[in-house]
């Protein structure tokens, strides 16, 4: 059996999971990192994306999650962020209608400093949501 680590997500609304699991997938400023047992002790920044989690019974799990930060050591991972989501609780019309709003708020010039960075940030979450839910309909296929 592979070696398990505590893996905690929390969100300011709940506690979206905490549980064991042998690996984690999260979204960096720099791409995908990865986690295992034993890592090394990190604090690092959690973006816009699709984080993947595989429990001790072997399932891959799938959640949109939104900025943060996560803090790892050797046995355990905690993760603070804005919001996660399972696949689930997705509604793809609405990050769909979510992520044209942002794109034409940023087609639309002149705009504040502000409010590029809101509709960046929608964006990145409206992507996100339609990433996870697409990528846990191919899981499903396969």
């Amino acid at each position: 059996m592979a070696r398990s680590f505590l893996l905690e997500i929390l969100t300011p609304e709940r506690s979206f999971f905490s549980g064991q699991v042998t690996s984690l997938i999260l979204p960096a400023l720099d791409g995908s990192y990865g986690v295992l047992a034993g890592h090394a002790p990190t604090v690092t920044a959690v973006e816009n994306g699709v984080l993947e989690y595989c429990t001790v019974d072997g399932r891959w799990h799938i959640a949109a999650v939104g900025r943060g930060f996560v803090e790892i050591v050797p046995d355990a991972a905690v993760l603070l962020v804005a919001t996660a989501e399972r696949p689930s609780e997705i509604d793809s019309k609405r990050a769909e209608r979510a992520m044209a709003r942002a794109q034409k708020r940023l087609e639309t010039l002149p705009v504040s400093q502000k409010e590029y960075g809101f509709s960046q940030g929608a964006l990145a979450r409206a992507k996100a949501r339609l990433a996870a839910k697409a990528k846990a309909r191919r899981n499903r296929k396969s």
